[in-house]
């Protein structure tokens, strides 16, 4: 009888532990995102559910990756300098797990001299690692879509456009490379709306909802790697 009581206490422990365990590594597992950009990040002229960063966080929910919040510090028409005047008003904390970045086409747009780009981006990549805990492992960034295909594009310039686009996508890919931080070009994609309509939103210049969901089936391999620590 001792030694049926003896059992039963130890299995009762062995059970207590583990689902302790679980609990812990439930709370381990829990990933809060944050994006920042400007009007492709907060979704310019789709739902709230159609934005990209939305998006990602539904798909990687789906492959059990447990995405317990999704920030986003973003505003139609902000430049990498208010971007950074966004973030010291939201003052996010620096506990997140994954980040990511796109900025830099309201730079070009308005037509600001590149070397403003050069020296901005530099200290929001640093910002964005520094809210990941100081771990560029967390940290993405993704190229600027060529707006220039678009109706509101094609009206001022396309080649032009792309062109400077290109610019400011080269230099972003080579300080993510210093940085070891993936790049992830969506460019091609936002170029399809040059012959697909449907990849433009209503206000003729901004993507829609189905080019966001291309964006992020083209990010979630490396997103996933990123989360998987690989």
């Amino acid at each position: 009888m001792k030694k049926l009581q003896s059992s039963i206490s130890l299995f009762l422990i062995f059970i207590f532990a583990a689902c302790a365990n679980a609990q812990t590594n439930t709370v381990q597992s829990q990933i809060r995102y944050l994006a920042l950009g400007d009007s492709y990040t907060i979704g310019e002229s789709v739902t709230e559910s159609e934005r990209w960063p939305i998006q990602l966080g539904t798909v990687l929910q789906s492959k059990g990756f447990n995405i317990s919040e999704t920030d986003i510090i973003a505003t139609t028409g902000w430049t990498t300098a208010e971007l950074m005047d966004g973030i010291k008003t939201a003052s996010p904390h620096s506990e997140y797990g994954l980040v990511s970045l796109l900025i830099g086409v309201n730079n070009q747009y308005r037509g600001y001299d590149f070397e403003i780009y050069e020296t901005e981006l530099i200290e929001l990549v640093d910002k964005a690692i520094g809210f990941a805990g100081g771990d560029t492992s967390k940290v993405f960034m993704v190229s600027i879509p060529n707006y220039g295909v678009t109706p509101f594009g094609q009206s001022r310039g396309e080649n032009r456009i792309r062109q400077e686009l290109l610019e400011y996508d080269a230099y972003a890919n080579t300080i993510a490379k210093q940085y070891g931080i993936p790049f992830l070009n969506i460019t091609p994609i936002s170029e399809k709306a040059k012959m697909d309509p449907s990849y433009i939103a209503e206000d003729q210049l901004h993507p829609s909802g189905k080019m966001y969901s291309e964006w992020v089936e083209l990010m979630i391999p490396t997103v996933e790697k990123l989360l998987s620590g690989q």
